[in-house]
């Protein structure tokens, strides 16, 4: 499809094609309203092998599972789905002019951020080529994978502490590797202790594997730790501006604040996924934006009747 054939007005534009996008995408579409989804690129999560945890589809690739999603929304011919992205958004509730990077503009009477964030990664050398393979940011999504191996966390202070607790669940040979100073306290180290986990505060300077899998840490010092997996918590950032531009709350995280329903403090527009801080999980993210999806059509629906009505009568429903 051409892009001069994009509708120029849209009950929805949808700003992300991952898994909140998508099932924003989904009601909204068997709900008969007018739906434009752009995709901006790859998910967050395409270089791990398998979306864990997700109902019914345990084990599924992340691609093969987006692929899946598009293609369900074949038979609602009222949602587009097509590559490209949002460069400017402004107006109101209602009323909202978006700019996409071809230059086309679409009116929109709602708006859904599903524009996900970026994992900043720790420059050690090693850690971008097993990011997703042997070096992991979620127990829950790869920890029955390498549960009982030996494992290390990286981090530092209370929040390391609570992720090699977390861990202990799925292996009992433990390492934290703090990359310089620990920033432990002695209560900390105490607990780490009683727990059996040692504590490395060499600096990292690579780690080295094979076939995509973590083997080991090598240590500035020259000490070396074979380890089959590392988990980090890293931190994030947004990877649109959108919120900002259109002035939507953000927290000191840096994610963007919403109701249950993914509302944003601004009216009209609803943000669902990663870039709300909720949940980071694929299972989460397609609950996150049915939510928005099912809370916006029932705002046009009241929106469609009242704004119909004759003035007296839309005074007394009020």
């Amino acid at each position: 499809m051409s892009i001069d054939r994009v509708k120029p007005h849209v009950d929805v534009v949808i700003a992300g094609a991952g898994t909140a996008g998508l099932s924003a995408a989904l009601v909204l579409g068997r709900a008969r309203r007018n739906v434009l989804v752009l995709n901006e690129g790859l998910p967050r999560n395409a270089p791990a092998h398998a979306a864990q945890g997700v109902f019914t589809r345990d084990g599924t690739s992340p691609l093969e599972l987006l692929r899946i999603g598009r293609e369900q929304l074949q038979p609602y011919t009222s949602v587009e789905v097509r590559d490209g992205s949002v460069v400017d958004v402004e107006g109101t509730n209602g009323n909202f002019r978006v700019v996409l990077d071809s230059g086309t503009e679409v009116t929109a009477r709602k708006l859904i951020l599903a524009t996900g964030v970026i994992d900043e990664l720790p420059a050690i050398e090693g850690v971008q080529e097993l990011w997703g393979s042997g070096v992991y940011h979620c127990p829950y999504c790869h920890g029955w994978e390498v549960r009982d191996e030996p494992l290390a966390v990286y981090g530092r202070g209370a929040s390391a502490l609570d992720h090699v607790i977390l861990l202990k669940g799925w292996s009992s040979d433990l390492v934290l590797c703090t990359d310089g100073p620990s920033e432990l306290s002695d209560e900390d180290r105490s607990t780490l202790e009683f727990m059996g986990v040692p504590v490395q505060e060499d600096r990292i300077l690579r780690l080295e594997g094979g076939g995509g899998h973590l083997r080991s840490i090598l240590f500035e010092s020259g000490a070396r730790l074979e380890r089959r997996g590392l988990f980090i918590r890293t931190k994030q950032r947004q990877r649109s501006d959108l919120a900002v531009r259109l002035n939507c709350a953000i927290d000191e995280a840096g994610f963007i604040q919403t109701d249950m329903d993914g509302r944003t403090s601004v009216p009209g527009v609803f943000a669902a996924g990663d870039v709300t801080g909720q949940p980071q999980s694929v299972i989460s993210a397609a609950a996150r934006g049915a939510a928005a999806s099912g809370a916006i059509n029932h705002e046009l629906a009241r929106e469609d009747v009242y704004g119909a009505l004759p003035i007296q009568r839309s005074a007394l429903a009020s």
